[in-house]
């Protein structure tokens, strides 16, 4: 298993489409810092980082009265940032009013979304360009099961978006390092259980990375699936592409007014919504959308191994 993995790996890496993702992803995080490090130095004065806090506790306040209708999540998140505002003012843990090397890595975190893209899009084409360029023949008669050859296809898909998400951080700590400095906060306050928390600052973006890594996962699987039962990279990619656009769109509109939204894949990618309190159906919790997903993963995988072992790949 290990040996198949390693072929795939090895001929994902003879692919110069290979070096392009990986290289744009290099170019993305350098051109997110150069504008970030121009909008600071278009800025001639900085406030002091109890005004900003008092500032965000106001706006905070008004949202509260000016807005009664929203749901018990948004409310108890915005109490929450209160309360933490709070907690700096008193205990006098100042907050970073200029990028440094964490904010920067924070940042980048939205970058994420492209890894998704990269991973989208190799996800779609390594089962379909088997038989596109008919070696998926040469694959299946070396005596070795199909379920396994499509695992090590699987298993090169998720290394490759480990792979990107690894070298987006680090050069973003590097990067980051380099242009803004590392001087600034070294803990994260969270507002858990009524309580004020301070958190390691690298553990919470390890945990921010994680979150918004897991839509990119759970599409670049819906892709291999698509790519694996149609056998067809076009069409993967352009259903997959449009699926990661609009899907959230629609899913939001429809969950306007069907509580039943809340069964769907998109209602339950962002697992972020549930740190902002901006949940997308009422009542949502992160360990539902972990039960959908994980349903949905499987969906996934039992479409892609049934029809790839069970089809007829003598034409």
């Amino acid at each position: 298993m290990i040996g198949l993995i390693q072929n795939e790996w090895i001929k994902l890496f003879k692919r110069p489409g290979t070096y392009v993702m990986v290289g744009l992803l290099f170019i993305m995080v350098s051109a997110f810092a150069a504008f970030t490090k121009y909008d600071e130095s278009k800025e001639t004065k900085q406030p002091s980082w109890q005004e900003v806090v008092k500032g965000e506790n106001a706006a905070y306040e008004k949202q509260l009265q000016d807005q009664p209708e929203m749901s018990a999540e948004q409310k108890e998140y915005i109490e929450g940032q209160i309360a933490i505002n709070e907690y700096r003012l008193a205990e006098n843990v100042p907050v970073s009013t200029s990028s440094y090397v964490w904010s920067f890595v924070e940042g980048a975190s939205d970058l994420l979304s492209f890894t998704g893209l990269f991973m989208i899009i190799v996800a779609s084409g390594i089962v379909a360009s088997e038989y596109t360029w008919g070696t998926i023949k040469l694959l299946l008669i070396r005596p070795i099961g199909r379920s396994s050859v499509l695992f090590s296809k699987y298993a090169a898909v998720v290394l490759f978006g480990l792979f990107l998400i690894t070298i987006l951080f680090l050069f973003s700590v590097i990067l980051g390092a380099l242009l803004f400095g590392i001087t600034g906060e070294s803990i994260h306050l969270a507002y858990v259980d009524g309580k004020i928390v301070e958190q390691n600052m690298f553990f919470h973006l390890m945990k921010l990375y994680v979150l918004q890594s897991v839509d990119v996962f759970i599409l670049a699987t819906m892709a291999f699936m698509i790519s694996a039962v149609f056998r067809n990279s076009s069409l993967a990619i352009g259903l997959s592409l449009f699926l990661l656009f609009m899907g959230p769109n629609v899913t939001y509109l429809i969950a306007m007014r069907y509580d039943w939204a809340k069964y769907s894949l998109f209602a339950n990618t962002n697992l972020l919504q549930y740190e902002t309190g901006n949940v997308m159906v009422e009542g949502m919790t992160m360990g539902f959308s972990f039960i959908v997903l994980a349903l949905y993963f499987i969906i996934f995988q039992l479409l892609a191994f049934f029809v790839f072992s069970k089809r007829d790949v003598a034409a």
